[in-house]
């Protein structure tokens, strides 16, 4: 073999490693970030100024949507108010057992796409509320909400609601009074055109900047400033300090890689953090709690914080929606209708 021959061969040879050593090390750079097998707990200092303790109570209650409980106290509440719903008094030709009533409510508590409730005037208490066993009424009142997300309440839905409340009135020997039902209507349009105005979700999306994130790593990482995993695959939400509440932010990434065999395996390259406005109370500071979860996350994870469209959001551009929403919250507070309460929660879902 020739001096040219071997030194081709032991070129090739060079080249040869060299591309398995590059592609090695490129596998390497794009392999999904992995979570610590285990990482110390990090106190999570931003978030960790606000109570977040998981929303649950030692009261049996019923899951929201997120899986968190809430008390079933709550649901004992009298709910009807005519500042977001239209209802109909019941008078009774004699006082009526929870028992009875509760036998004849109608199989559904909707009409259309509005919620509707029936509510008992405890005769021992002089209270209203939802019928209970054990309990006698001296009057009754049906009521349908006048609008939420879905819409304004129309006159399809407002003759539903007559015919289910008269068909609750004979069986329990009531007679109903009925407001016009174009009033009623209007009522819903002006309320609706007013919730369509002062709704507001927020979200941020964080992307990766090079290398992408394992479910795992993503997992890991939010639960570090708190969140939680939500009932639904690829959410994790932060729970309100006060149990029964909704969370205060909710944060999505791939469902399907949060339901993949192996976690390790998947690659995430962007997540989304959202707030409902209206659902959480302003107290709770959420606006400021996102912002600040946001930065941490991206700090953590090399991550970029960007608009729904990829546009990179400054620190002006979050203290212009941080103002813009001070606002906002002020317009609802003098309707009554301020974030986080039970009114708010109602109409905006």
């Amino acid at each position: 073999m020739s001096k040219l021959q071997i030194g081709l061969a032991i070129a090739g040879v060079l080249l040869l490693a060299g591309l398995v050593v590059h592609g090695a090390w490129t596998a390497r750079r794009n392999q999904p970030r992995l979570a610590e097998p285990e990482a110390p707990p990090i106190e999570p200092h931003g978030l960790g100024e606000f109570p977040h303790e998981p929303a649950a109570s030692a009261l049996a209650g019923r899951a929201d949507e997120d899986g968190l409980l809430l008390p079933a106290l709550q649901d004992r509440k009298a709910q009807l108010d005519p500042l977001i719903d239209v209802s109909a008094a019941i008078e009774l030709e004699h006082p009526v057992s929870g028992e009875a009533l509760l036998q004849h409510l109608p199989a559904t508590r909707r009409v259309g796409s509005k919620p509707y409730a029936i509510e008992g005037l405890d005769e021992a208490t002089g209270t209203w509320e939802p019928p209970q066993p054990g309990r006698r009424y001296s009057a009754l009142q049906a009521g349908v909400q006048l609008a939420n997300r879905a819409g304004a309440l129309n006159e399809i839905e407002y003759s539903e609601f007559v015919v289910k409340t008269q068909s609750l009135a004979d069986a329990v020997g009531g007679t109903p009074e009925f407001p016009d039902m174009r009033d009623a209507v209007a009522r819903a349009r002006e309320l609706d055109a007013f919730a369509s105005e002062h709704d507001a979700q927020l979200s941020v999306t964080l992307r990766a900047r090079q290398t992408a994130w394992s479910a795992g790593y993503v997992q890991q990482n939010a639960a570090r400033l708190g969140f939680v995993a939500g009932v639904l695959p690829g959410r994790m939400v932060l729970p309100a300090s006060v149990g029964g509440q909704p969370p205060v932010l909710g944060l999505q990434y791939d469902a399907q890689a949060a339901l993949a065999e192996d976690p390790a395996q998947t690659a995430i390259r962007d997540m989304t953090l959202s707030l409902d406005v209206a659902q959480v109370a302003r107290s709770e500071q959420p606006y400021v709690r996102l912002r600040e979860a946001a930065k941490r996350l991206a700090e953590v994870m090399d991550g970029l914080i960007t608009d729904d469209n990829g546009q990179p959001l400054s620190s002006d551009a979050m203290d212009l929606i941080g103002a813009e929403l001070e606002n906002l919250y002020d317009r609802l507070d003098e309707h009554e209708l301020s974030a986080g309460s039970p009114l708010a929660r109602r109409l905006f879902s």
